[in-house]
C-alpha cells in the first residue's frame, strides 16, 4: 500500500511524492480525523478507504492532475466514490479555515498557476517568425 511505504521515505522524498511536507500532511490528517469523527456520529456505512488513502487520492488528483478513473483504478473502487471522496476532503480542508488545498501556502497541495512574464501581453510569441 502507498501509505505504508510513505512512512519510510525521507522528508524530501515524501514532499516530492505527495507535494506537501510531512508536517502539513499530518496537520491535514488531524483536520480530516476530527471531521470524520463528526460525520460518523450519524452512523452510516464504513468507507472502503482509510483517511490516509482519502488524503493521498486527493493529493494525487490535485498534484498530478490524474483523472478520477485512473485514481479509482489505483484504489480499486468506483469512479463516483473517488469523486465524492476528493470532494469531501477538499471541502473539509477549505471549511476548516486553516488550509485550502488549491490556493494557500499553508497547506498547498497543488501546483500553482505558472507566473506570467512581464510584458508577455505586449509581445505575443510567434511560433513562425517569418509569417506576418
Amino acid at each position: 500500500m502507498k501509505q505504508e511505504t510513505l512512512k519510510y521515505y525521507s522528508d524530501e522524498k515524501f514532499r516530492r511524492v505527495t507535494g506537501v511536507k510531512r508536517k502539513t500532511f499530518e496537520k491535514m490528517m488531524e483536520i480530516l480525523a476530527a471531521a470524520f469523527a463528526e460525520k460518523r456520529k450519524r452512523c452510516g456505512r464504513k468507507p472502503k478507504l482509510t483517511l490516509e488513502q482519502m488524503l493521498l487520492a486527493t493529493l494525487e488528483y490535485l498534484r498530478e492532475y490524474r483523472t478520477y478513473a485512473h485514481i479509482a483504478a489505483s484504489y480499486g473502487i468506483a469512479k463516483s466514490n473517488i469523486y465524492r471522496t476528493i470532494k469531501w476532503v477538499e471541502d473539509t480542508l477549505i471549511k476548516s479555515g486553516t488550509c485550502s488545498p488549491r490556493w494557500t501556502d499553508a497547506c498547498s497541495a497543488s501546483r500553482r498557476p505558472p507566473p506570467t512574464r512581464r510584458g508577455a501581453a505586449a509581445r505575443p510569441s510567434r511560433a513562425f517568425p517569418f509569417l506576418p
